[in-house]
């Protein structure tokens, strides 16, 4: 259903582009047309990520630009700079995320407002930043928020994410309502478990976890990343310019259990659950 120019005239923003989801979602985007901004915190990864994008881009125009979202002054110059590099952008997709496994009750105050600030803060930065620009010039545009399943239910041991998430989901309907007669469409994807190196190695504890946490998905699998990056191409693209105000999940049924780590719960009494949380923060900051 996709061809190289599915998403031409589009100039995509992708948050949290430089790896996993992000750079898979950006390279796909490329592939089909689109010119693609990433932004991250590390310069480097950014750099090693534009390489990539850069083997499958149509247009050969990716753009990268190392930012932290949670500064508001700090989006908006990104914002201007990859604007005049690569004209007006109006696909956005807010992609940067942070998570962990902590009882809620260890959490420190830090640690909720570090995610919050990255997850929800950082999605209305760049949807404000982005969405005045386009309401200013008259222009349409599509903001794709990537949230998760257990908006709705909420989740134990990632009380921060799951807040946050909520709140990325509510400010999808809100803005889908209020900007849709500007021509603005907003919507969300909710993954399910879709395995990459940076959020497994601070989400499953180990491979007993992992395994238990795979028996609980109908499919009996894991997601892939292709699958999420042609769905959010889709969701990004003129073939769907009716969908707003949409979140859709993308999990293999896995949402029907309601929680993804509440199985967590059971894998050894509480005690010992905090000490391998701890063990792997310690792992994960190394």
């Amino acid at each position: 259903m996709f061809d190289s120019n599915t998403l031409t005239d589009k100039h995509i923003l992708v948050t949290g582009g430089g790896s996993g989801l992000g750079l898979d979602m950006a390279s796909r985007f490329a592939e089909l047309g689109a010119d693609v901004s990433i932004c991250g915190r590390s310069a480097d990864k950014l750099e090693a990520a534009r390489e990539e994008i850069q083997k499958r881009s149509v247009t050969g125009n990716v753009y990268t630009y190392p930012v932290d979202v949670r500064e508001y002054e700090a989006v908006e110059k990104m914002i201007t700079t990859l604007e005049e590099q690569g004209g007006v952008i109006n696909g956005l997709v807010n992609n940067a995320a942070g998570n962990f496994l902590a009882a809620s009750e260890e959490l420190s105050p830090n640690a909720f407002k570090a995610v919050v600030d990255i997850v929800l803060t950082g999605s209305f930065n760049c949807s404000r930043i982005m969405g005045r620009r386009l309401i200013d010039s008259g222009k349409p545009g599509s903001i794709l928020n990537i949230v998760t399943t257990y908006t709705q239910t909420g989740c134990a041991f990632v009380l921060p994410s799951a807040c946050a998430k909520a709140g990325v989901e509510a400010m999808t309907n809100s803005l889908a309502y209020e900007w849709g007669t500007y021509g603005i469409r907003v919507n969300a994807i909710a993954p399910g478990p879709f395995p990459t190196e940076g959020a497994w190695s601070r989400l499953m504890p180990d491979e007993k976890a992992e395994q238990a946490y795979k028996n609980r998905i109908p499919s009996g699998r894991y997601g892939e990343k292709w699958e999420l990056s042609n769905l959010a191409a889709f969701v990004m693209s003129d073939l769907a310019p009716y969908m707003t105000g949409s979140t859709i999940p993308i999990d293999g049924a896995e949402r029907l259990n309601a929680g993804q780590f509440n199985f967590i719960a059971q894998l050894a009494p509480r005690d010992q659950l905090k000490q391998i949380f701890n063990q792997m923060k310690t792992k994960s900051s190394k």
